[in-house]
């Protein structure tokens, strides 16, 4: 439950930061919450100095940023590809 809390918080400080992306926002959202989880569970191996009860806030936020990052740049390259497919370079 506290890895979709701090999936869903990191989207939308991204698409706040970024200022747009909704296109995108339930891969953003679904990567992120993945992220959390996969960092929750490193947390639980490794340990984490933000530890919330047994949630590793720290290691599922940076693996949250991890997976909003690797849709973001899918987009972006994916952009570049319509670009090319459509003849408009």
């Amino acid at each position: 439950m506290l890895a979709l809390l701090v999936g869903t918080f990191h989207t939308g400080l991204y698409l706040l930061l970024r200022g747009s992306g909704l296109r995108r926002l339930p891969f953003l959202l679904a990567a992120a919450v993945l992220g959390a989880y996969a960092g929750q569970a490193l947390a639980g191996r490794l340990g984490d100095p933000l530890m919330v009860g047994d949630f590793g806030l720290l290691w599922a936020s940076v693996f949250a940023w991890l997976g909003i990052g690797l849709i973001a740049a899918a987009g972006v390259l994916a952009a570049g590809r319509d670009d090319v497919e459509g003849g408009r370079v």
